[in-house]
């Protein structure tokens, strides 16, 4: 188990735990919860030991093999499927033991060299990458594209996916969710329930930790508290737990005022004097409660907006999609021959598989693309407030946070698109403050703020403008709990329309009170709510599964009918007729010469059925040698004849093969033969 006994660690000046203690028991699915800033990423770096605690006692099992997401990017031109084998340890430590044994001569080396590379897996490896890669929603034809060759986004997943791939007795995940889709989303919870392991996760997506974890790890005033139950049970326990400390303190507050009085009433008379010390001293031992001194909530809201177009907006046979790459080529159509009206004041959940076309369709209501085909046409007075998923990057780094406002207001004017929001330095400052950037922050380089800070800053940005359309698009990233809560009570409450896009299902299920599909290049209503369309996902993915078996199923018969051109005589196939047509009844010379062919066939027959029993004799022989060197395998201690025999099982079932893969050639030949082509 994990045991952490009045530990103190510190970032700098900051003390982040102060002797905190708890215990995480194998097998045990843990969130770790709290503000930003409190120290959970600090706690991952302790039980990675990339940081020390600097007093008290910390142990986790030394044989314990761990496995967490890299967070920096990769820059390498590996195949995806290579990437994520390459993340299991496990496997590489034993291909590279097989090499140094055989380098070294040594047969009991290197027959246990060979014994660890089988227990590593080696065998399937590349399906279990495969399946993770897919798993995390991409497609067939990207397992062998370079990871180079993914945006930052997607490299993160084949980031997510080497963590899945590594065994592991510690799983250690930080914000695993944040570039993953709905569908995507929906895998990793169902692999994660099936993982055996212990897991720490770090998430501020609470249906997320609901489905995944069965403790909970709250970090709160540099102490770690320990609740039995998902992050919904924890809050219901936290929430109990604040009532009965406010009361307490309620009520110890009366019973010290009491002391308190009887102290100053009777100190002065030497008749009451002795009582009175006596209460003194009762107070001064009384253990005080302090009061529960809730987080500051954040909290903001939409203006007004100054108009609501109706409808807001009306696509009429319009095609979604990209423009050629270059000047002649075709465009790239992803979602065809829309027609949809957006309403004054609909809440819409646009859902789809990874790939269907979500963003692109918000992309260009949004007008950073151009419809290929047909029209959308914009009611009047159309103001739309944007957040892309990569809204973030195009912040600049070096200027600061009224910078960017300041910037923001002087397009605005350009563009005539100012309605009565504050435009002086400081009423913006003012207006910033409502977004937790006060006093000296509101200089601060945007380049040294974390993702929260500036999904914030987007989100402040997007107020101000006072849209009437809001496309979110993955907005929630980089967003804590807090921030989440407070995004979805603004939107509830906001008088415009919304089109949200996001895997955030607490955030879609409190917004949206309709959805969208867009699924088979084209956009229809879903009857139905986000538990059904979670179902809709796994049976989609299931179908896929099926069918990407089943055409590597084909692929493998179609190769075993193809025999290559020396191992099948040519003559063997010739004269074969496609079809069998009824025929007239036979004349004695027609019979005749029926006989006459078919002695020429068993002629043809008769060399493929010996080597058919050749080989059917071969192979039992095989099969019954295999079977023996195996069982000595299990009694057999010297070293030298441990790798003698572990030579010989490898020849002998690479003979095996090959005959098999003959077996099915010859078979094949001679049913083309005496039967003509199935």
């Amino acid at each position: 188990m994990i045991t952490l006994k009045n530990l103190v660690l510190r970032r700098g000046t900051k003390v982040l735990l102060d002797n905190a203690s708890c215990v995480i028991n194998p097998g045990e699915k843990v969130g770790l919860v709290g503000r930003n800033g409190a120290g959970k990423s600090s706690l991952f770096g302790l039980l990675n030991h990339t940081l020390h605690e600097d007093k008290g006692d910390f142990h986790v099992p030394a044989q314990w093999r761990m496995a967490q997401v890299a967070q920096d990017m990769p820059e390498t031109d590996q195949p995806a499927t290579q990437f994520v084998i390459d993340g299991d340890v496990t496997l590489q430590a034993a291909q590279a033991e097989v090499q140094a044994a055989e380098a070294s001569g040594d047969g009991e080396r290197m027959a246990h060299a060979y014994m660890a590379l089988h227990d590593a897996g080696a065998h399937d490896a590349p399906a279990r990458a495969q399946a993770l890669i897919l798993g995390l929603g991409f497609r067939t034809d990207e397992l062998e594209r370079p990871v180079n060759s993914f945006s930052g986004g997607w490299r993160m997943r084949l980031q997510l996916a080497r963590a899945l791939m590594c065994p592991s007795d510690l799983l250690l995940l930080d914000e695993p969710t944040n570039h993953l889709d709905l569908d995507a989303l929906v895998w990793l919870e169902a692999w994660l329930k099936r993982y055996e392991g212990t897991m720490l996760v770090i998430s501020h997506d609470r249906e997320f930790l609901d489905a995944v974890t069965n403790v909970t790890l709250h970090i709160h005033a540099a102490q770690l508290t320990r609740y039995g139950g998902n992050y919904s049970r924890f809050e219901d326990m936290r929430a109990e737990q604040m009532a009965l400390q406010q009361s307490a303190y309620a009520r110890q507050q009366e019973k010290m005022a009491h002391l308190q009085k009887f102290i100053d009433r009777f100190k002065a008379k030497a008749s009451k004097a002795k009582q009175a010390q006596s209460r003194v001293k009762a107070l001064e031992r009384m253990e005080k409660i302090g009061p529960v001194l809730a987080d500051a909530e954040f909290t903001f809201e939409f203006a007004e907006p100054q108009n609501l177009p109706n409808p807001m907006l009306a696509m009429s046979d319009a095609c979604f999609g990209y423009p050629p790459p270059d000047e002649g080529g075709e465009p790239s159509v992803i979602v065809r021959h829309i027609s949809r009206s957006v309403l004054a004041g609909q809440r819409i959940g646009i859902l789809g598989a990874n790939g269907q076309g979500k963003s692109t369709v918000v992309k260009t209501i949004a007008r950073d693309l151009q419809p290929i085909a047909g029209q959308i046409t914009e009611g009047k007075g159309l103001n739309i407030g944007y957040f892309a998923q990569q809204e973030l990057d195009v912040l600049r780094p070096a200027d600061t946070v009224l910078e960017h406002m300041i910037r923001l207001v002087r397009e605005c004017t350009a563009q005539g698109r100012l309605s009565g929001q504050p435009t002086r330095e400081q009423d913006l400052r003012s207006f910033l403050g409502n977004f937790n950037f006060t006093g000296d922050q509101v200089k601060q380089a945007v380049g040294s703020m974390s993702g929260g800070e500036k999904a914030r800053l987007v989100l402040c940005m997007i107020v101000w403008q006072r849209p009437n359309l809001l496309l979110l698009d993955e907005p929630t990233n980089h967003l804590d709990l807090a921030t989440r809560e407070a995004l979805s009570v603004a939107l509830n409450e906001f008088e415009g329309t919304v089109m949200l896009v996001s895997h955030d299902r607490a955030l879609l299920r409190a917004v949206c009170d309709e959805f969208w599909l867009v699924s088979r290049g084209g956009i229809e209503p879903f009857d139905g709510d986000l538990d059904d369309y979670q179902r809709y996902l796994l049976e989609v993915a299931k179908q896929s599964r099926e069918t990407q078996r089943q055409e590597q199923r084909d692929q493998q018969k179609e190769a075993r009918k193809a025999p290559p051109t020396d191992a099948v005589p040519a003559h063997t196939f010739s004269g074969q007729a496609a079809s069998k047509p009824v025929e007239p009844p036979k004349s004695s010379e027609q019979k005749r010469l029926d006989a006459q062919r078919r002695q020429q066939t068993a002629d043809k027959a008769r060399p493929w059925k010996k080597e058919l029993a050749q080989t059917e004799a071969r192979m039992a022989q095989l099969g019954s040698e295999k079977a023996g060197l195996e069982e000595s395998l299990i009694h057999l201690t010297n070293g030298n004849e441990l790798a003698e025999a572990g030579r010989k099982l490898k020849a002998v079932a690479e003979e095996l093969e090959r005959l098999e893969v003959r077996w099915l050639e010859i078979h094949e030949a001679l049913e083309s033969l005496l039967h003509g082509p199935a």
